[in-house]
């Protein structure tokens, strides 16, 4: 199979011809239909997230299934399908308690290491090198991955738009939903209006905030975010989005604010953003030794709280997602602006850095060139 190799830190992809993967029991092989092109592959590109090369990266896809691994399974051949980023074990301690977005062994395994629960990858040169795979290495024609992260999909959503449920909807029913328990009627702020901020707008939407403030430094980005039910849109490049935010509530505040971006002064201006009481989630990810800085009296005296919000529960978050789909309260459609051919993928995530990508690109891999 074709597949984008990265074979060192901060150099580019090369597409090479790997050995088509095999599942084991409790896996499945995956057509890959589409991945979504995700600022978190960049961290590993650029060394901020450590992680073994050479490697494939790509973590948010959708797709057929084209083989079961030995043993009972739920799912069939030819059956689409969806796959979580996490892909948790089961039976570690966070997955026992129902906090699978936690699980160590996946954590241990394929983030520090870029292989399955067995202890090895299931990609591979045709020479028999190994390649490590950054969750199931959607950045192929085909992957493999337990079938805990995998979700059927209803014959009716196109697959190359569903690959965004993946990570960028997942994360974001995990930040609105289980870490920021969002309640009707209750105000938002999303900072940062990307693939994982525009689904934290649709979610929040669909959820019943009442008010959901969209800030960015893109107007582009800031025009979707309001067909996708931002009330307010703060281009903070132009104005003092807290003080905007402030006048606008009365000089109270919001409830929540979902923070995008993981900058220092994007999750320092969220804390001057809450009411009392409120509540910031912080989503977006940043190098290891980045810290923001928090007024402590501030904190205390409002009783404001932190939260760190990590993709969401495979187990429980993706059927609640796929519900609000069925539904029609979260589109993914809405949400992907870019496409591009697996030979294109440099192209993708040059332009995902250069902020040229308004929503959610994905690369799809059975074809050579699909951009525009």
């Amino acid at each position: 199979m074709r597949a984008a190799v990265l074979e060192k830190i901060g150099g580019k992809f090369t597409i090479e011809e790997l050995r088509d993967p095999s599942p084991q029991a409790g896996e499945v092989l995956i057509r890959t239909a589409a991945c979504g092109v995700c600022h978190s592959d960049l961290h590993v590109v650029h060394g901020n997230v450590t992680f073994p090369a050479p490697c494939v990266l790509g973590h948010e896809i959708s797709g057929t299934i084209e083989a079961v691994g030995a043993g009972p399974s739920v799912f069939r051949v030819g059956q689409r399908v969806v796959g979580t980023f996490i892909m948790p074990c089961g039976s570690c301690r966070h997955c026992r308690r129902g906090h699978d977005e936690l699980c160590e062994t996946f954590f241990v395994h394929n983030r520090l290491h870029g292989h399955l629960y067995d202890g090895t990858s299931r990609l591979s040169r045709t020479d028999g090198s190994v390649i490590a795979q950054y969750s199931m290495g959607g950045l192929a024609e085909m992957c493999v991955m337990p079938e805990r992260g995998v979700h059927a999909l209803p014959d009716d959503v196109e697959l190359d738009v569903a690959a965004i449920l993946g990570c960028s909807g997942f994360t974001a029913m995990g930040a609105v939903s289980t870490t920021g328990q969002l309640k009707i009627g209750e105000t938002v702020v999303v900072i940062g209006c990307g693939g994982v901020g525009s689904s934290i707008i649709q979610v929040a939407h669909a959820m019943g905030a009442s008010q959901i403030f969209a800030v960015d430094v893109s107007d582009e980005k800031l025009a979707a975010a309001k067909a996708l039910g931002a009330t307010h849109l703060v281009n903070s490049k132009n104005v003092d989005a807290v003080q905007f935010v402030r006048d606008t509530t009365g000089g109270r505040g919001v409830d929540v604010v979902f923070e995008a971006l993981g900058l220092p002064q994007t999750v320092e201006a969220g804390v001057m953003m809450l009411d009392d009481l409120g509540r910031l989630v912080m989503v977006g990810l940043a190098p290891k030794d980045i810290t923001a800085s928090i007024p402590i009296l501030h904190m205390v005296r409002r009783k404001i709280q932190i939260l760190g919000s990590y993709g969401a529960r495979a187990s429980s978050d993706m059927e609640t997602l796929i519900g609000l789909m069925n539904r029609g309260l979260f589109d993914p459609a809405k949400v992907v602006t870019n496409r591009y051919g697996l030979d294109e993928v440099n192209t993708a995530y040059s332009d995902l850095e250069a902020g040229k990508i308004v929503g959610r690109g994905v690369v799809i891999p059975g074809q050579a060139s699909t951009k525009g």
